[in-house]
């Protein structure tokens, strides 16, 4: 649990268009080049010796941003705020949210997984508080567990490089705070959307695994045709992220970046490791440095 709890400020899925995972930026008044490393959140740190160019830029980088701090992730402090916003508003519980038919479809998915369900006191007292919301996120990780056991979500690739920058006894920084992806992941969305949103993750199992199997393989083969058909595939239904909540989860947060970012590239020269997701398209982080007058170009 305490390893799934120190992953959950990570679980964006990253994907990307372009063929190849890693970006040099310059121009637009920059005395020397920084980076850009799209990562997926669930890739071991070792995954980084297969992106052509990155331990180049990270010898090259005098500094790293992330998200977020990944140190942050074990803060008690951080933890016990991340783990209070995961939580039921005091007097709610799954069991009145859920209805039996409901609560029945759940038990399944959690046997699927753990080989238990609510049905165990234990269970219950684990989860039974849980937001929906937060409930997702962690049956999201114990699926991806299950099928990679090995994994190690201690030590993804987005810890990698700040971890290698702070044993090269460089400075590392988060583009937002821990405090802001919280808000970000637990308290954007109402009860109801949240348990709408957890259902369909019970109820589409096996599209849930087909997309996950997708991105997993097309990051790891850099194959970036694969996981943008991964990440286009729709349900046609409310199970599919509304505009806003885009907007939430990617697109605006891409905007406020990339107003720090020329500050912190103009300071020292960086290497920014963050979910790929948000480096494509045209409200993505590359365009957007494009638009703002930097020269961007993939490293292949």
């Amino acid at each position: 649990m305490k390893k799934i709890l120190s992953t959950v400020m990570l679980l964006v899925a990253a994907v990307g268009m372009q063929a190849q995972l890693l970006w040099k930026v310059t121009g637009n008044g920059l005395e020397k080049p920084s980076y850009i490393v799209g990562t997926y959140h669930l890739a071991p740190g070792t995954f980084a010796d297969s992106i052509k160019g990155a331990k180049e830029a990270m010898n090259a980088a005098e500094q790293v941003y992330g998200e977020i701090v990944t140190a942050d992730l074990a803060n008690p402090e951080k933890l016990m705020t991340m783990q209070a916003a995961m939580m039921l508003p005091e007097g709610q519980t799954l069991d009145k949210l859920l209805d039996t038919d409901e609560t029945g479809r759940l038990n399944a998915v959690l046997k699927e997984l753990i080989g238990m369900d609510l049905t165990n006191p234990m269970v219950a007292q684990q989860l039974n508080k849980l937001s929906p919301q937060a409930l997702l996120t962690q049956l999201t990780m114990l699926s991806y567990l299950k099928k990679t056991p090995n994994m190690d979500p201690t030590n993804t690739i987005d810890n990698y490089f700040q971890k290698e920058a702070m044993a090269k006894g460089k400075p590392t920084g988060g583009l937002e705070t821990m405090e802001h992806q919280i808000d970000v992941l637990f308290k954007g969305y109402t009860l109801d959307r949240q348990k709408e949103l957890l259902m369909c993750f019970v109820d589409n199992r096996e599209m849930n695994e087909k997309v996950t199997d997708m991105v997993t393989k097309g990051y790891f083969s850099q194959d970036m045709k694969l996981l943008k058909e991964a990440t286009d595939m729709k349900y046609n239904n409310s199970c599919d992220a509304t505009q806003e909540e885009e907007d939430r989860l990617i697109y605006g947060r891409n905007a406020e970046w990339v107003k720090i970012m020329p500050g912190i590239m103009k300071d020292k020269s960086t290497l920014f490791a963050v979910g790929a997701a948000h480096l494509v398209g045209e409200k993505g982080v590359i365009e957007l440095l494009k638009k703002a007058g930097y020269t961007v170009e993939g490293i292949k």
